[in-house]
């Protein structure tokens, strides 16, 4: 059996000025730094057989600091980076939506008919991201961190669960190093967890 844990990076600069990422960097903020502590010292006690992150530098980042106390390589993989935004990239969600409004509509109502000006679908993250899991799946038998982003993670677990694209908005919301628990065998995939914050606690 496979368990996969899989968390999103820390809360960003732009995370806070509510700014579109996608493949741009922001650095981790004072928050953001202790959330990703805070999921550290929740899974101190996990041996992990492996630890993959995003090249991008807030998950990276994410990652050392939940992996600091671990002598262990964190694999860098380019598809587990988040969705491309291409020019709404830098932009707040309110310039976006003043400019871009159907488009804007259909990412966040009808993700399965978003299609942008540039950048990515989410039907291009899918079939980028999956071949990547079950790769790690067949790679691995124990305990797995990845540390990745929101469109990453609700595509993950859409497919987990079985939901069809057109549903990948569907609740839990995935706030910052939230951590997200599946175990997945030969023949049966079990969610424990999904988008669970209770290290938040102080």
């Amino acid at each position: 059996m496979t368990k996969i844990y899989l968390t999103r990076h820390g809360e960003t600069e732009w995370n806070l000025q509510n700014r579109m990422q996608g493949w741009k960097e922001s650095q981790l903020t004072k928050l953001g730094k202790k959330q990703a502590k805070r999921l550290s010292d929740r899974l101190a006690d996990i041996n992990f057989e492996a630890i993959y992150s995003s090249p991008l530098g807030r998950a990276l980042e994410t990652a050392k600091i939940i992996c600091s106390d671990r002598k262990m390589e964190i694999t860098i993989k380019e598809n587990l980076k988040e969705m491309s935004f291409g020019k709404w990239e830098g932009k707040t969600s309110s310039e976006i939506k003043s400019n871009h409004l159907d488009e804007y509509k259909k990412f966040w109502e009808e993700p399965h008919l978003f299609r942008g000006e540039s950048g990515e679908t989410f039907e291009e993250v899918k079939n980028r991201v999956l071949p990547l899991i079950k790769e790690i799946i067949s790679n691995h038998e124990n305990d797995i961190l990845i540390v990745t982003h929101t469109v990453i993670i609700k595509t993950l677990m859409a497919y987990f669960e079985g939901r069809d694209l057109e549903n990948l908005w569907d609740p839990p919301f995935i706030h910052q190093t939230c951590l997200s628990l599946i175990e997945v065998s030969e023949d049966n995939t079990k969610i424990i967890s999904h988008g669970d914050t209770s290290h938040y606690k102080e």
